[in-house]
């Protein structure tokens, strides 16, 4: 983990700038931390696990507590009881080793004794069984040195160290002093190394542990003598030197084997690969160093073929890749290819054979063990030397990981075809190594957007294998693969080609979304899998991604098509900007076309195939209509207008048939044997159609405004107002017909079933819009009516205006009819809904006046100059008090005194504004005839409409007579 964690920061740092040439290093530093988290992170979860099984098989069975012991028994010695045996520790192979992976062979614990008179055993308290936290890397490092000294025979292993400190003082003082010769001294120090070497292989049968201390020690003194001799003293010639340090290599494996000893052929290998660094002068060639470290790996591999001696592999790997990895970087030419390219992969294929043949000398419960340095180590290290040595060849990188996808997947086929099920996590690491350079390949060789549709098609391909094969982990690959391919593909969108339909931008999204809907369909129902605690964890999961999954895939299938509908056409000439295909209303046509149409297939796939999921896009179509709408109207592009006209009702009639459908199915599911019922958003998408086709009728509307040049008068202040007017009367027309149950049985769709979304749903917003629509046109309409002339009450504000209240009225009367009403439209059908109509009434006729007086006496249309006009003033209490005589005279004949004391309330309003602002008219002729006509009324008021009288009380029914046997009692 700690090596893919490397290699991919390094890969990930290069690729994202703002490092510049330390990219790579800053990511494999990120890499590195985050790859020792998550083995940190894994081992813990399973070393829990572990203890946590080991503990249930070797638990004793709880036992019930006893009361604790009187005097009398505590004075009664208890026979003493058998020691328990020590636990064993854990003998299996390299368990102790850091990087080992493979699974521990678990120890059974030997059994407790017990008899009849032994007490249970006193459960462990909850803090006893907590677990401590794991060692950090410095922590582990003090432990490893600590288990050298301490672990085996201790004194021999101090003794050594010792022996090497004074040996060094020995050395430096005899120098300093010059008692004796260098030779001499270098001669005795080798003598020394011999010495121990020979009592170490005569003393190896009856102290093993003791004689291969000593052997180790002798071949380290062999070694520095050697060294000492050659770099620090010029005795020896580098070849002679050389070929010492071989035979001295040489003869310690032989010891090394001779007596099975692993630390033993390490330190003969640790020097061995030593050798030529301590010895190089710098004038070597490297075809004679990387020979040499040939041979010494084909040493390695047979010593593998016989022994799993991890850490002897992990030595040759570190030292060879490390050396390698230093050469190339120090002084590596592009002439030093041929020379360099047959030793590298070599040693690729060695070590893939280490770790071949480690698995099958490692044999688990749980399968052969695995070594993740070799396995994983050797790719990813040599794939980064190769890529070095390719680096000045077009697409050498590409072809590289293609050579190493290709080795790993044949030797994975290889191994599952001979060998046994315990060798299959080895293969399925193989695998993971091959796929993990095949996919590595594509963006190496293709742009961003081929690469990822062949991720896209790759995932498709793993998660088809995983559910053939019953597997979690490819299917969770294929998954994680689509992922990564959308994010590689939005990184790098571009439009911009000359071909149609061909082009990477279209078919790059297009090969994201097809893949994604196959996977959806596949995911409709449970995949098998292994029944581990892993898979099942994982099934849960991917029983949820079916749906999200083909929404992802529709959404790219529409971004293809809108990719394609917004392509670039590159410039003729250097330098020129590309030009668009398509003008930019057309584009929005087409955009808006291509993602209803391609809802409407949608819909027909979910109807054959009974794919609930497919018909959900068939929902969204009217935020999709609403918003095209919205951006045309933002461009300045109307309904009307070439091409809009032929589109709109294309994907107007997609929309509605799409809604049909889906009540359909609605309807027809069965629910407990009952046929469905709608859903609740249903009705607000019939509502939502009908907003729109106001919006689209006032958009026409407005295409006659703009034609006609009338922008700057009152019929372009009143389009929406009539729309939604027109809107309202039709919604209380036809779907006021089903505002009963039985007449709405016999209607046809959409009424049956949804008539009270279209009369209430989608008429309140309308007859609000109404209402303060004409609130605000009253207001500020001034009633200009170019270039025809003003005529009152005739003139499109005033039209309108009682169009509105018309319309407000008539569907009131119609909600007013409906059985039952809807549900919270109280506030509509009471009182407070005629207060708001007449306050709206008496507004729509005062303004009436205003434009009166606004065109036929020249007062300006400011509030400011109405207010101060005494002829608008005069005006305000005529019409006052002919709206209270009328009001009055219709109180006095239907005998509603209520509706006589608001008009009386509106006559004392206009005396009150008689007094205050027309009687400050001196001189006026508005003054005069404000105060006649005023008191001629209320003199026809008084005599025509006198108020009404109060409502006869009901006589309360008289109490019956008491019987003669009842007495009367008290309350």
């Amino acid at each position: 983990m700690i090596i893919w964690g490397i290699f991919w920061g390094a890969v990930l740092g290069s690729w994202f700038g703002g490092h510049g040439d330390f990219g790579p290093f800053v990511g494999a530093i990120l890499g590195f931390f985050a790859g020792l988290s998550l083995r940190w992170a894994v081992r813990s979860a399973i070393r829990t696990e572990l203890q946590a099984q080991a503990a249930k098989a070797v638990a004793p069975p709880a036992a019930s507590a006893q009361a604790a012991p009187s005097a009398e028994d505590r004075a009664q010695v208890a026979p003493p009881s058998p020691p328990l045996p020590p636990v064993p520790q854990n003998t299996s192979p390299d368990a102790d080793d850091p990087f080992w992976t493979g699974e521990p062979t678990p120890h059974g614990l030997p059994p407790v004794p017990t008899s009849a008179s032994t007490s249970a055993p006193v459960p462990p308290r909850p803090d006893e069984l907590r677990q401590p936290a794991p060692p950090n890397p410095l922590e582990q490092a003090v432990l490893a040195a600590r288990n050298w000294l301490l672990g085996g025979n201790t004194i021999v292993r101090v003794g050594l160290v010792i022996l090497f400190i004074g040996l060094s003082f020995l050395a430096r003082y005899a120098a300093s002093a010059g008692l004796l010769p260098v030779e001499f001294r270098l001669a005795a120090v080798a003598a020394v190394g011999i010495a121990l070497l020979v009592v170490g292989f005569r003393k190896r049968a009856d102290k093993p542990a003791f004689a291969l201390a000593l052997q180790g020690g002798g071949v380290a003194v062999m070694y520095l003598t050697v060294f000492a001799a050659f770099r620090l003293y010029g005795l020896l010639p580098p070849l002679y030197a050389f070929g010492l340090m071989i035979a001295v290599c040489a003869a310690s494996c032989a010891l090394a084997l001779l007596q099975d000893s692993r630390a033993l052929a390490v330190a003969a290998f640790a020097g061995g690969f030593a050798a030529p660094i301590l010895l190089s002068t710098g004038q070597g060639s490297h075809v004679g160093l990387f020979s040499y470290y040939t041979l010494l790996n084909l040493a390695i591999l047979f010593i593998a073929h016989k022994r799993s001696w991890r850490m002897l592999n992990v030595v040759g790997f570190v030292a060879t890749f490390g050396v390698a990895s230093a050469w190339g970087a120090l002084k590596y030419q592009p002439e030093h290819y041929a020379s360099t390219q047959p030793f590298l992969a070599g040693f690729v294929l060695i070590y893939l054979c280490a770790a071949i043949l480690y698995a099958r000398n490692t044999p688990t419960k749980l399968g052969n063990a695995v070594d993740t340095m070799l396995v994983f180590g050797t790719p990813l290290v040599g794939f980064g030397l190769q890529a070095g040595l390719v680096q000045p060849f077009e697409l050498g990188a590409a072809f590289s990981a293609m050579a190493f996808a290709a080795l790993y997947l044949v030797t994975a086929t290889v191994l599952a075809r001979r060998a046994l099920d315990s060798w299959r996590l080895l293969v399925e690491c193989f695998i993971a190594v091959g796929v993990g350079f095949a996919t590595l390949a594509v963006p190496l060789a293709l742009d961003a957007q081929w690469t990822s549709a062949v991720w896209a098609l790759e995932g498709a391909g793993a998660f088809w294998v995983g559910m053939r094969q019953a597997r979690w982990m490819p299917r969770a690959f294929g998954l994680v693969l689509q992922v990564v391919a959308m994010l590689a593909f939005l990184g790098s969108t571009s439009s911009i080609s000359p071909l149609p339909l061909v082009n990477p931008a279209f078919l790059g999204a297009l090969l994201i979304a097809l893949p994604s809907l196959l996977l959806a369909w596949w995911l409709r129902q449970p995949l098998p899998h292994s029944g581990s605690a892993w898979a099942r964890g994982y099934a849960g999961v991917e029983a949820r991604l079916s749906n999200p999954a083909y929404l992802y895939g529709f959404v790219f299938w529409c971004l293809a098509w809108l990719m394609e509908i917004t392509r670039h056409v590159p410039g003729l000439e250097a330098g020129q900007w590309p030009t668009p295909v398509f003008s930019e209303q057309v584009t929005e046509l087409l955009a808006m076309l291509a993602v209803v149409l391609s809802a409407a297939l949608s819909m027909v796939l979910g109807l054959r195939t009974r794919w609930a999921v497919a018909t959900w896009p068939a929902r969204g179509t009217i935020a999709v209509l609403a918003l095209g709408w919205a951006v045309q109207v933002a461009d300045g592009y109307r309904v009307l207008a070439t091409p809009a006209w032929a589109v709109w009702p294309a994907v107007l009639a997609l929309h509605v048939w799409m809604l049909r459908q889906t009540d359909q199915l609605q309807l027809a599911a069965d629910v407990d044997g009952k046929p469905g019922a709608p859903s609740p958003l249903a009705g607000w998408f019939h509502a939502a159609t009908a907003w729109l086709v106001t919006l689209l009728l006032a958009d026409c509307l407005w295409s006659g405004i703009g034609k006609a040049e009338l922008w700057h008068t009152s019929w372009a202040g009143v389009v929406l107002l009539v729309s939604a007017i027109a809107v309202l009367v039709l919604l209380a027309l036809w779907a006021g017909r089903g505002n009963r149950p039985a007449a709405r049985a016999a209607l046809p769709w959409p009424l049956n079933p949804h008539a009270e979304a279209y009369y209430w749903l989608a008429a309140l917003p309308m007859a609000v819009m109404v209402f303060w629509g004409a609130l605000l046109a009253a207001v500020h309409s001034s009633g200009h009516t170019a270039p025809l002339p003003y005529i009152p009450l005739l003139n499109p504000t005033d039209l309108t205006l009682a169009l509105a209240l018309g319309g407000l009225v008539f569907w009131r009367r119609a909600l007013l009819s409906a059985l039952p009403l809807p549900a919270r439209s109280g506030w509509v059908t009471g009182r407070h809904a005629l207060l708001a109509l007449a306050l709206l009434a008496f507004i729509v006729i005062n303004t009436v006046w205003l434009r009166v007086a606004h065109h036929f006496f020249g007062v300006r249309w400011n509030a400011s100059a109405l207010f101060d006009s005494f002829v608008v003033q005069t005006g305000y209490a005529i019409l006052w008090t002919l709206l209270a005589l009328g009001m009055m005279v219709l109180a006095h004949r239907r005998m509603q005194r209520p509706l006589w004391l608001v008009g009386a309330g509106l006559l004392g309003g206009v005396v009150v504004k008689l007094l205050l602002i027309d009687l400050s008219n001196a001189g006026g002729a508005e003054r005069i005839i404000a105060f006649i006509a005023v008191g001629v009324l209320m003199l026809v008021v008084g005599y025509f409409a006198p108020l009404p009288p109060k409502a006869a009380a009901r006589a309360e029914p008289a109490a019956p007579p008491l019987a003669p046997s009842q007495p009367e009692t008290l309350p």
